[in-house]
């Protein structure tokens, strides 16, 4: 494809997940010309049931012929990711598997991602005041509410108002619920004897035809490929702002964002292509939108005699209060079948442990519905054949269960994104370094959510076998908090309006902005802040 500069555009937006996509497509249909570069390659959705024969069954996708057809290879991982461009670091207390989740490409890591969204509670936006920890966003529930209804018109969210402990809301949803599954009843004689109200888990996928898309079919391969695509990525807001006139340009990393004489707009972004040539992409305005991660990165990459520790870094938290969100879990076998591995994502969960006068972490319960071995992934990969396979499967499928759980983690200056000046990537820049450590307050709601989890499974006679708490706990690769949103630019990186306080035209997208990041999966939030944030910009241009 062309990937020369356009010689005029009103918006440069960098990455094209979630939030870069919805900012285009609203800002394109309003009429502005807007070019977004990614530093991925375009995925083709023809090619996704054999992403997932990459997945489901071993050596059935060569090296060689995913080359010569442009698709990422199984060694890779099914998205591409790994290699000199994607070279990371990590330090601290506990090591951070970077690579694990996120992608690089047109859709941005929803394109494997599970599909669960819900909004922040009220408590989330008023951490501080109420409980004294944490800190305070500079806007409230309120302000975020009605673009709480646009985001879930945008994603067609499928879900019910059943959640007792859910802030209030303005419509239904678009989209009918998913029915609770089959080891969601189970759980539910449980959670009524111990009085935990189960409710029906928001999803970005379709319940039933919508968007131009299939309602969902069932594969239960949520994770890490819809081949459906009834699950939403943001590949759907990207045909709508190409549709409207704007310019998607894939495998094209910014190198860096470079500003005028006075060091108050930035001019344009450079970035690199294929063939090995560098281009500037001018802009009236740029917009950041390509994780929390590399937000970061490509801010403090961009230092300048006028911005000597980075952009909109005058504050030195460019990078810090990177947060996440820990994973609880408890599972064990039953007597009784459970049917996991029927569906692929959550139908149910449970809120509550999550408000309330306690100061500890917010914690969200989900009953997962994917516990124990995959039948179809053990069949395709045993050794052994007929009577011995069938009776292996049938004693380990349908005879597990899990209750999994998100921590909060508050947010700490510690834990923090850096460069690793000593690694570089593929075009020889240094390379992200995470600094991960989990709090006292974090652990300490860990083992909460066990004790409960516990609670629960041994009211139902399971026996346990396997139990994630404070020492084993990993992330949700929910990153969080790296460029804050506050009032006060000694305080914060970017305004209200998610304009950075340096500079007048760039604004930062997603996730990065929250002050706190909740027990909530993330990508809702991200959503409405989006929609806020294009409204903003397409006032001030």
């Amino acid at each position: 494809m062309d990937r020369s500069p356009s010689a005029r555009a009103d918006i440069c937006i960098v990455g094209a997940g979630p939030a870069g996509a919805i900012v285009a497509a609203r800002l394109a249909e309003t009429g502005h010309d807007v070019v977004v570069l990614d530093a991925g390659p375009r995925f083709d959705l023809d090619d996704r049931t054999d992403q997932l024969d990459a997945h489901l069954r071993p050596g059935v996708d060569s090296a060689a012929q995913s080359a010569a057809e442009n698709r990422p290879t199984a060694g890779d991982g099914l998205w591409g990711m790994g290699g000199e461009r994607d070279a990371y670091t990590s330090s601290g207390p506990k090591g951070y598997p970077l690579n694990a989740a996120r992608v690089k490409g047109v859709g941005g890591s929803t394109l494997h991602w599970q599909g669960m969204v819900m909004r922040l509670h009220e408590r989330d936006f008023e951490l501080d005041s109420r409980h004294g920890v944490g800190a305070d966003w500079p806007i409230d529930y309120g302000d975020l509410r009605p673009y709480y209804a646009e985001a879930e018109r945008e994603l067609g969210v499928a879900g019910a108002d059943d959640n007792p402990f859910a802030p209030p809301r303005e419509e239904p949803f678009p989209l009918p619920a998913f029915p609770p599954s089959h080891s969601d009843s189970i759980f539910a004689e449980a959670c009524e004897a111990l009085e935990l109200p189960m409710h029906s888990v928001p999803n970005a996928r379709n319940s039933e035809p919508h968007d131009g898309a299939s309602a969902c079919v069932g594969y239960g391969t949520c994770k890490p490929v819809c081949p459906s695509g009834a699950k939403y990525t943001a590949e759907r807001h990207v045909a709508r702002a190409e549709a409207a006139g704007a310019r998607v340009i894939d495998r094209a990393p910014v190198q860096r964002l470079v500003h005028d004489d006075a060091g108050e707009q930035v001019e344009a972004a450079v970035y690199a292509t294929p063939d090995g040539d560098e281009h500037r992409q001018e802009a009236r305005a740029v917009v950041l939108a390509c994780g929390g991660v590399e937000n970061v990165r490509l801010l403090l990459l961009s230092a300048s005699d006028e911005h000597p520790d980075g952009l909109a870094n005058s504050s030195d938290l460019v990078g810090r209060h990177f947060m996440d969100h820990c994973f609880a879990g408890v599972g064990g076998r039953i007597d009784r079948p459970t049917r996991q591995n029927h569906v692929g994502f959550n139908t149910s969960e449970c809120h509550a442990l999550y408000d309330g006068e306690d100061p500890l972490p917010g914690v969200k319960l989900e009953f997962l519905n994917y516990a124990g071995p995959s039948p179809v992934i053990d069949a395709l990969h045993a050794e052994e054949w007929g009577d011995a396979l069938l009776d292996s499967l049938q004693d380990s499928y349908g005879t597990h269960l899990a209750v999994g759980g998100l921590v909060e983690q508050f947010p700490d200056a510690e834990n923090r994104i850096t460069l690793d000046r000593s690694t570089t990537d593929d075009h020889g820049n240094p390379v992200p370094e995470v600094h991960w450590s989990v709090g006292a307050e974090t652990r300490a709601a860990i083992e909460r959510a066990n004790e409960v989890q516990r609670a629960i499974l041994a009211e139902l006679g399971a026996d346990i076998d396997w139990v994630v708490g404070p020492d084993e706990t990993g992330p949700a690769f929910h990153h969080m908090g790296t460029t804050r949103m506050g009032t006060d630019p000694d305080e914060s990186v970017v305004a209200p309006d998610c304009r950075a306080h340096d500079l007048d035209n760039l604004w930062i997208g997603g996730s990065s902005v929250f002050p706190t990041g909740g027990a909530m999966n993330p990508t809702l939030t991200i959503a409405a802040l989006s929609c806020r944030l294009a409204d903003r910009l397409d006032a001030w241009l």
